[in-house]
């Protein structure tokens, strides 16, 4: 009879230590999880993202990062001699007698002998563009719409866009 009391009172008294300490476990977890909601709210407003570089003006976001990212492209394609240029003037494709300005990105190299050009028909890097390009110093005549499928224009795009469309000339790798 003794050995019945004895496991009684030892299991009724490890059920009272054991219970108390889930509750208080769980009080503990609910205060905690209360307090970190409104730092993680506090930290999610103070590390806001930087706006995308394409937001910039179009002059800075040409010079200052397409520049860079379609030289080391192109670098790696095997181009060290690249020249590029932001300026507006109007098209010089044969045929074309339009004296309108359009801002115009240029890349040229092997002394000059290949040259492409990007026209913008406003100074927003989504608007309409054209690609025209010459060899060996002639003058380009054919001008060709450039990214017009794409809705969504950012760096990485422009960057791809314009490689692949050298690459079609052959100018970078020979099948």
């Amino acid at each position: 009879m003794v050995d019945e009391k004895t496991s009684k009172s030892a299991s009724e008294s490890n059920a009272n230590q054991t219970t108390p300490a889930p509750k208080a476990d769980s009080a503990k977890g609910d205060s905690s999880q209360g307090d970190t909601k409104p730092a993680a709210k506090a930290q999610a407003k103070k590390k806001e993202k930087p706006p995308p570089v394409e937001d910039k003006p179009f002059p800075e976001f040409i010079q200052e990062h397409f520049f860079p990212s379609l030289q080391s492209a192109l670098q790696e394609e095997g181009i060290d001699d690249i020249q590029l240029s932001l300026d507006q003037r109007p098209l010089a494709v044969i045929g074309i007698d339009d004296s309108e300005p359009y801002w115009h990105v240029q890349g040229q190299w092997q002394g000059g002998d290949r040259q492409f050009n990007i026209a913008f028909t406003k100074d927003d890097i989504k608007s309409s563009k054209v690609f025209y390009f010459a060899d060996k110093g002639s003058q380009p005549s054919t001008i060709e719409q450039f990214m017009g499928d794409e809705r969504r224009v950012n760096l990485d795009l422009m960057v791809l866009y314009t490689v692949q469309r050298l690459n079609a000339q052959k100018w970078l790798t020979r099948n």
